[in-house]
């Protein structure tokens, strides 16, 4: 939908959109000659769009380079119109009909059916030559997006190439960051074919892929006078004595991500295991939301993270209201405290500036958000958008592709997790990480984003095979 709206837009202001086009189809030819030079056949397959004309413009460019090219047009090529029809026009390569296309030893599939553009199941036919090519384990190069991939959600209409490399234009788009169509997408190549970046601004909206400048300018530099309640005092709820390693984990990832000092709140069963434990974290019996009101008169602890192994539920809902004025992360427990009533928890965080961060995964979004779950004609962006905004809260709606969204409507997915983070504990040190950010005065969507970010990239160092222990130690410096 913003793509077409660019487009639409760059003609508008007076560019010529043939010529995007060609721009468009003479990159799809150069990465194919660039990256496949021992193809003996690009087998440029052209749908009835202008992701087809892009296609005929490739055809004709890899010809002209000397490669040996067949054309398999979906569709009556007669019938194109626009841009798409001059491209075929002015295409030497006659195209056969796409059912008569039959992989051949060598060939590399140059994928111009449908792109982006996509919004219902690829026909069986189409389907048909997709098992085909992925039987004869050929190559593939998308134009824009493998086809059968919708842009919007990631998900797969039907069937769908799994391409080695795609290449798209100007930006990319939500199919290429979601699962799965991240996945099948391959390598990603994203290539400017002039259109001015006032033009994308002004119609993509507020999604971005999840990168340090998203946070950069909140990441506060820390001065030669900084002390540890400068820094941030983050304090993190205990379970039970019998469930205090999943706070504990948060905890030390609070301090290992920057936070001045980070205490731990327990019952008074669990403070025995836990003074064991914890050497730089500090200690504090809270028993009774009595004892959490009681020490809540101490300005100076600036963030909270409740619900890793917390437990008690009741327990939890009465905490939550004590901390209904200050900055909060709520995880796990925490979350499933508010399943049979969700409205009561949004209510408590609907004044004021966002302060809350809700961190749940797939199930634990059912459990708030029923109807927005089940609702199959919404992506996971749009799920999370209007979810953060139900909520007044920061959404980390968690996963290979963690989106994060934020009331206002600014949305970015995350894409540098490995599938290695997918292990116990992991998502208790992301709630500690966000915990120290907010602790150190960022605004909740950044202290969000930048500490997903911050939870791919200890993944990444920390390597496959690793453990939540392990995940805390590869924690990195917040880029400043």
């Amino acid at each position: 939908m913003e793509m077409a709206q660019v487009d639409q837009a760059a003609s508008a202001s007076g560019l010529d959109s043939f010529g995007l086009m060609v721009a468009a189809g003479l990159a799809v030819a150069a990465a194919a000659l660039r990256h496949f030079p021992g193809a003996l056949r690009f087998a440029v397959q052209c749908g009835p769009g202008n992701n087809g004309g892009d296609g005929y413009i490739a055809a004709a460019a890899l010809l002209s380079s000397g490669a040996n090219v067949a054309v398999f047009a979906l569709g009556d090529p007669l019938s194109l119109h626009g841009d798409a029809a001059r491209a075929y026009r002015q295409c030497p390569c006659k195209p056969l009909p796409f059912a008569a296309f039959e992989p051949m030893p060598g060939d590399v599939i140059i994928d111009a059916l449908f792109g982006a553009g996509l919004s219902r199941d690829v026909s069986d036919d189409v389907a048909f030559i997709m098992r085909q090519a992925a039987a004869a384990n050929l190559p593939v190069l998308a134009v824009d997006l493998p086809s059968g991939v919708d842009g919007r959600t990631g998900e797969v209409l039907g069937a769908s190439f799994s391409a080695c490399r795609t290449v798209t234009f100007v930006a990319r788009k939500p199919g290429h960051l979601l699962v799965p169509g991240r996945t099948l997408c391959g390598e990603l190549d994203v290539v400017d074919i002039g259109i001015p970046q006032r033009i994308v601004a002004a119609h993509i909206g507020h999604l971005r892929e999840n990168v340090p400048e998203v946070w950069l300018d909140q990441a506060k530099r820390l001065d030669a006078s900084a002390h540890k309640y400068k820094r941030g005092h983050l304090a993190v709820f205990s379970g039970g004595a019998l469930s205090t390693g999943a706070a504990r984990l948060s905890a030390n990832a609070g301090l290992a991500s920057g936070a001045g000092l980070v205490t731990l709140a327990a019952p008074d069963a669990a403070l025995p295991t836990n003074a064991a434990q914890l050497t730089a974290v500090m200690l504090e019996a809270i028993e009774t939301a009595s004892d959490l009101e009681n020490w809540l008169e101490d300005r100076r602890i600036s963030a909270f993270v409740l619900g890793p192994a917390f437990g008690d539920a009741e327990k939890a809902r009465r905490f939550v209201n004590f901390l209904a004025d200050r900055a909060l992360v709520l995880d796990a427990d925490g979350i499933t405290a508010f399943r049979d009533d969700p409205g009561q928890l949004f209510d408590l965080f609907a004044d004021g500036p966002t302060r809350l961060v809700l961190t749940p995964h797939d199930g634990e979004f059912a459990r708030l958000f029923p109807d927005l779950s089940e609702d199959k004609a919404l992506s996971k962006v749009d799920r999370a958008i209007a979810a953060a905004r139900r909520s007044h809260a920061v959404i980390v709606l968690k996963g290979a592709d963690t989106v994060i969204a934020d009331p206002d409507g600014r949305a970015v997915i995350n894409t540098n997790a490995p599938p290695w983070l997918a292990t116990a504990g992991s998502g208790d040190v992301l709630a500690g990480i966000i915990g120290a950010h907010l602790a150190q005065g960022m605004p909740a969507f950044e202290a969000a984003a930048a500490g997903v970010w911050r939870h791919g990239q200890a993944g990444r160092q920390a390597g496959e095979g690793l453990t939540a222990e392990t995940l805390l130690r590869a924690i990195g410096p917040l880029r400043r």
